[in-house]
This record gives C-alpha cells, sequence and structure tokens, in this order.
C-alpha cells in the first residue's frame, strides 16, 4: 500500500431484496485519507463479461412491463390452466388470493387455476408501479376481476416479478391479496336487490343441464334444502345432488311470478313465488320459494333454499290425492 492511499479490485455479488435475485460483477476501489477517514475516491463496476452475451434479456419500458399483464390474463381468457401455468418460470412461487396454499411448481400452480378458471375471471388493472432491474422487471399494484361465471367483481392488490426464460418474460413472483378494508379473506362485492333475483337464473341454467352435479354446486358448503316434494331435509352437497337426480327427469324449466329481495352485509335474500314447466309431460307447477345467498369461493351461492307447495292447491286436493307432477321420480 502506498502513501495515503489504498486500491481494492475483485469480484463481489449482491443479492437483490426486492425479488431475492442475485448478480455478480467486477469491480475498482481506489480510496483515499481525507477529513481523518478513509473514502472512495474511485470506484468502477462492471458486468462479468460471460454475462454479456446475445442471450440477455432485452431491455423493457414501462409500458412493456405493464403489458406482461395482458399475456397473463389472456391466458386466463383461454379457461385452460395449462396455458396459465405456462405463464410462470421454473422457479416461480404463486401465494394466490384464495388459497393458503404457497404454489412453488408447475403441477400445484395449474391445480390452483384449475378451480379459479371456473369462475371464469377477466381482470383489469386499476393502478400500477413498475420497477426495472437487468433481466428482471417488477409491477406491484391493484387489479380488479369480473367473475363471468356470476358478474362479481373482485379487486385485490398484487405484485408480479418477471424473469427472462426460454427466451420470454415469464413470472417469477405472484402474490396476490385481497384489499385490508375488505377484511381477512376475500372481499365480498356489493349486491342489488335486482342481483339478488338474477341469481335465480343461475340456478335455473343450471336445472337446464339436466345435470345434478352442476345443480348441487350451485348450492354453498353448509346449505340446507328443503325440497317441494321431499320430507327429507338436504344438507350436504351428496345429498343435495340425490334429490336433483330424481327431480331432474322431469326436465323443469323455472319463471318467477313474484319475488321480494332483500340484501345485508355478504348476504342476500330472495322470497316469492315461482312456476316450472316439466319438459318430460307439459305440466305447470307453481310453488312458493325461499332463497338465501352468500357469498363463497367467489361466487354468490345458496346457503338456504325452501320450496313448498301453494297452500291452496294443498288444501283443494281431492281425497283421492291425485300424483303432484313434482312427485315423479321425487322420492
Amino acid at each position: 500500500m502506498v502513501k495515503n492511499w489504498a486500491k481494492d479490485v475483485g469480484i463481489y455479488e449482491f443479492t437483490m431484496g426486492a425479488d431475492g435475485s442475485r448478480v455478480k460483477a467486477r469491480y475498482s476501489f481506489i480510496y483515499v485519507f481525507e477529513d481523518g477517514q478513509w473514502k472512495i475516491s474511485h470506484h468502477h463496476s462492471s458486468f462479468m463479461p460471460e454475462s454479456v452475451t446475445p442471450n440477455s434479456a432485452p431491455e423493457l419500458s414501462k409500458d412493456q412491463v405493464q403489458n406482461l399483464f395482458y399475456l397473463w390474463n389472456d391466458a386466463l381468457a383461454t379457461l385452460d390452466p395449462d396455458a396459465v401455468a405456462k405463464r410462470y418460470s421454473k422457479n416461480a412461487v404463486l401465494l394466490p388470493t384464495v388459497s393458503d396454499t404457497p404454489r412453488t411448481d408447475y403441477d400445484s400452480i395449474k391445480d390452483y387455476f384449475v378451480n379459479f378458471l371456473k369462475l371464469k375471471p377477466q381482470g383489469k388493472v386499476l393502478e400500477s408501479h413498475v420497477t426495472i432491474g437487468k433481466n428482471w422487471a417488477k409491477d406491484v399494484g391493484i387489479y380488479e376481476f369480473a367473475m363471468g361465471s356470476n358478474g362479481s367483481k373482485v379487486k385485490a392488490r398484487y405484485s408480479f416479478v418477471y424473469v427472462h426464460e426460454d427466451g420470454q418474460w415469464k413470472i417469477s413472483h405472484h402474490h396476490s391479496s385481497a384489499m385490508p378494508e375488505s377484511g381477512s379473506g376475500p372481499s365480498t362485492p356489493k349486491i342489488t336487490k335486482e342481483e339478488a333475483k338474477g341469481l335465480f337464473k343461475l340456478w335455473n341454467d343450471a336445472l337446464a343441464t339436466l345435470d345434478s352435479d352442476a345443480v348441487a354446486m350451485r348450492y354453498a358448503q353448509e346449505a340446507v334444502l328443503l325440497p317441494t316434494v321431499s320430507d327429507t331435509p338436504r344438507t350436504d352437497y351428496a345429498s343435495i345432488k340425490d334429490y336433483f337426480d330424481n327431480f331432474l327427469r322431469n326436465k323443469p324449466q323455472g319463471v318467477i311470478l313474484e319475488s321480494f329481495a332483500q340484501v345485508g352485509e355478504g348476504w342476500a335474500k330472495d322470497v316469492g313465488v315461482y312456476e316450472f314447466t316439466m319438459g318430460s309431460d307439459g305440466s305447470k307447477v307453481k310453488a312458493r320459494y325461499s332463497f338465501v345467498y352468500i357469498y363463497e369461493d367467489g361466487q354468490w351461492k345458496i346457503s338456504h333454499h325452501h320450496s313448498s307447495v301453494m297452500p291452496e292447491e294443498y288444501l283443494n286436493k281431492d281425497t283421492k290425492k291425485e300424483e303432484d307432477p313434482l312427485m315423479a321420480g321425487a322420492k
């Protein structure tokens, strides 16, 4: 070391706390003694020669980083979980909005989207903040999803970190969380009385499929169904499905004749009178109904369904009790 100055040259490596990436570089420091301290007089830092190759990631603008969201959103629109999972890098980590389980490989990421895509989500970015680095980029902000399955909307915060892999910009890190003001779970969208009345159509459309699974999936996990023509309360998925296995043989399609809706915080109620036309024989049956809806797994689902024959129809029956069209095969 020569008097009053010193030199240190070599190689150092940085770990980036923002995304966990590591960058190695060459350095030159020259120090001088000034104001009672050793200070840096010269600092030269450069990439390792082998890292500057034709395969280095192309530079991105802020707009290009923001547009990477739409590659992922377009994959959602295919409703193909494979297409979505392929948007993630080999060592990606997904912390989803509605799952407690970190997804750290292709299979677990795909598994999450198998269920999420049933909601037919399409997103848009409401607020975006971009950071661009060498071979990586970060976009954090707020996005909102419209669920095509039921028309609901869900707003959440997001963090995307992108890396350049196999000639493409892919998602290395994706963290999505409910808005803090909405509580600890997924936010429950507000619903109007007209929207509450419109939920009947989702159930009626499920009837039209003649698929008892499709109908049973319209009910919440702890739903209770008190059917028109069964003495047995149906309190789980299997028993609800069992009821519709028989009822759907009538090929029913309903219309609401009279409706009274009420909405609350996280729930909605619709009660009134509906009428079914039985496609199996053309008969019509009128009944009273009560639906209570709750928001579960990103959808409005039926928590309570009580259906009963009209009192005057019951009281005016002949003592012979002609068979109710709804009773056909429903016992």
